[in-house]
This record gives C-alpha cells, sequence and structure tokens, in this order.
C-alpha cells in the first residue's frame, strides 16, 4: 500500500488516498486515531460508478462512521472509475441498460454476467485491501462491511472472517446461485431496503433476507425510490456498527 495524497477534512478526519498495486483506494481516520488506541474499520462498498463520482456519499458515510470512532476505507471496483476497462463487464452493462429501456425483464443471463465476474475479481482485492489496512498501526478490527454491491457483501461474509457485521442495501441485482451462499453468512446484518425501488425486484429483495443464515439480521423498509434514503436510515446503520464493532 502507498499513499498518495493526505489531506485533513473539516471535522479533523485525516484522509488518505492510497494505491493498492494498481488498484486506488481511499482511507478515512477519526482525529482520534492512533497507534496507541488502534479503532475498528468499516469498509465501504459502493456501486460501479467509479470513486470520484461516487466520492461525496463516500466520504459522508465514512464521516459518519468517524463520529463513532472508526476508521473507514474503500478501494475502485474492478472495470471502474481509472481503473482498466473490462470487455466483459462493459458488454453487461450494454445489455442491461437496453433490456430496461426497452422495458424487458432482465434476464437471468444479464445478472450472471454482470454480477458473478465482478464477485470473483473485486472479493479477493477486498480482502487483499484488508491485509494492508490492517496492517497499520493505528488501525486494529474489528471490520464491518457497509453498502455497495449486495452479492460482493455476501461473498465477503462468507468467507472473510475479520468482517464482523454487515449493513447492506438491497438495491442491485442479486444472481440467483448468490442465494445459495446467502444462507451461508451468519454474521449479524442490518439491510436497508426502499420500497419504491425503481431499479430493484422488492420480492427478490424480501426472498433474499429470507435467505439469510444469520441470527441476527434486521430489514428496515423506507418509501421512496432508490436515492431517496431517508438521513434517519443512516443513524440506524451507525449504532447498528456502534453496537457491534465496539
Amino acid at each position: 500500500m502507498r499513499f498518495t495524497t493526505e489531506q485533513r477534512l473539516d471535522d479533523g478526519v485525516l484522509e488518505r488516498e492510497f494505491t493498492l498495486g494498481e488498484i486506488p483506494g481511499i482511507l478515512w481516520t477519526p482525529p482520534s486515531a492512533s497507534a496507541s488506541a488502534p479503532v475498528p474499520l468499516i469498509l465501504l462498498g459502493h456501486p460501479p460508478l467509479g470513486l470520484h463520482r461516487m466520492y461525496p456519499r463516500l466520504v459522508a458515510r465514512a464521516q459518519r462512521a468517524a463520529t463513532e470512532g472508526f476508521a473507514a476505507a474503500t478501494i475502485e471496483l474492478p472495470g471502474s472509475g481509472d481503473r482498466p476497462r473490462w470487455a466483459a463487464a462493459e458488454q453487461a452493462r450494454a445489455d442491461l441498460r437496453r433490456a430496461l429501456e426497452a422495458g424487458e425483464p432482465v434476464s437471468d443471463e444479464i445478472v450472471d454476467a454482470l454480477i458473478l465476474p465482478l464477485v470473483d475479481k473485486a472479493v479477493p482485492e477486498s480482502q487483499a485491501a484488508l491485509d494492508a489496512l490492517l496492517s497499520l498501526p493505528e488501525i486494529g478490527g474489528p471490520v464491518g462491511y457497509s453498502g455497495g454491491v449486495i452479492s460482493v457483501g455476501i461473498r465477503l461474509a462468507v468467507v472473510e472472517p475479520r468482517i464482523v457485521a454487515a449493513g447492506f442495501f438491497a438495491g442491485s441485482f442479486v444472481p440467483r446461485t448468490m442465494f445459495e451462499e446467502a444462507r451461508q453468512v451468519t454474521i449479524p446484518l442490518h439491510v436497508l431496503l426502499q420500497w419504491d425501488d425503481e431499479g430493484n425486484d422488492r420480492q427478490a429483495a424480501l426472498d433474499l433476507f429470507d435467505a439469510f443464515g444469520s441470527r441476527e439480521k434486521s430489514l428496515h423498509a423506507n418509501m421512496g425510490g432508490h436515492t431517496g434514503v431517508p438521513q434517519f436510515a443512516g443513524e440506524d446503520v451507525a449504532g447498528f456498527f456502534a453496537r457491534h464493532l465496539r
């Protein structure tokens, strides 16, 4: 891991951009973080729209985490942002756009092509990022995972023992094969669902929540579309992580 920029935000949070090999990322640490008092970490997921485009929302989530005394970090997804284009992903996104614009159902084939290769690439990269982040003296774990492509979060929750709690956003397409992996998830979950999300199959989201194997899981449904998440929903997520990461 190589840090490339550093700045102190108005609230005292330290923001550092880094590269992990060729993967860009950002780390935010609260003013209280130090080598003598390492802090827990929240790994922030995001959709494949690029870190620059997602930055305003990511930094807001990181600053909220910092108020609880947590560090937060994120990395660029494969084929997104400044990373090299990924032909298969570009084709899958084009097929998805065509189906949505034509008002046609999104087929399992499109969903599989869009999501499964992304999960296979993104999860090992996230684990490598955790290796590097947890080696820093100011970060000591435990680790939470928050938001992003829910299938990536599902796989991480199954294969990554350092993640002890996860907050998912039920707003992305989920391949049918991921439902079997969801049954293997056992960590505490906080799932947010926008009831009128125009791009999300509500029943599929409910079925996925039912499939999760966690003994502690809660579903928080709010009226409104994909971008209409109420402010208090973020506060609820913060409370969830405060319970499980302290």
